[in-house]
């Protein structure tokens, strides 16, 4: 056993309303997700583009696929910070690979994500709240694409909240 699997071993769990916020993360994160796909499969879920359906091309279809996927990936990292395998970095990581993750780098990076998913996501509230339905969506479908994006209002709060968690968890009064 090595000094940081000691050392990980050492912190304090979770508790166990911040296991179910980082679970809860993910679940905010996945509506907007079905909803990009739908959109690129075709699906009747009321989009159009001043009037006309949309119709992403091939290049659009796997950005936005792909922004769904990411989308997500990142929301699961927030397991991480009440989970032992977000306490190391991925052995297949060059020069970091198998070490610990310093808590203040953690607490950095995630505090960074959920500034600017507030940021982002409140923008984007704003910009509803002042345009409306500028696209031109059908009203059923303007409003499937308001409640299956409102719910990425909370991603950056939850992580703030989480963030805060692991901070506590993780400094030096807590640990001693």
């Amino acid at each position: 056993m090595t000094t940081d699997t000691v050392h990980l071993r050492a912190g304090r769990p979770a508790p166990a309303w911040a296991v179910r916020v980082a679970h809860l993360i993910p679940l905010v994160v996945l509506p907007s997700g079905l909803w990009r796909i739908a959109l690129v499969a075709g699906l009747p879920i009321g989009a159009s583009a001043y009037g006309a359906p949309v119709d992403p091309g091939l290049g659009e279809s796997v950005y936005i696929v792909s922004l769904s996927l990411v989308s997500e990936g990142l929301a699961l990292l927030a397991l991480g910070l009440v989970r032992p395998w977000g306490e190391a970095f991925t052995g297949w990581l060059p020069l970091v690979g198998g070490r610990r993750v310093p808590p203040r780098f953690a607490v950095t990076a995630a505090t960074a994500g959920a500034v600017a998913l507030s940021l982002i996501w409140g923008y984007a509230a704003w910009g509803v709240v002042v345009n409306g339905n500028d696209l031109g969506f059908s009203r059923p479908g303007f409003a499937l694409l308001v409640a299956c994006y409102a719910p990425l209002l909370l991603w950056g709060p939850l992580l703030l909240l989480l963030t805060w968690s692991y901070h506590r968890r993780h400094s030096p009064a807590q640990l001693g």
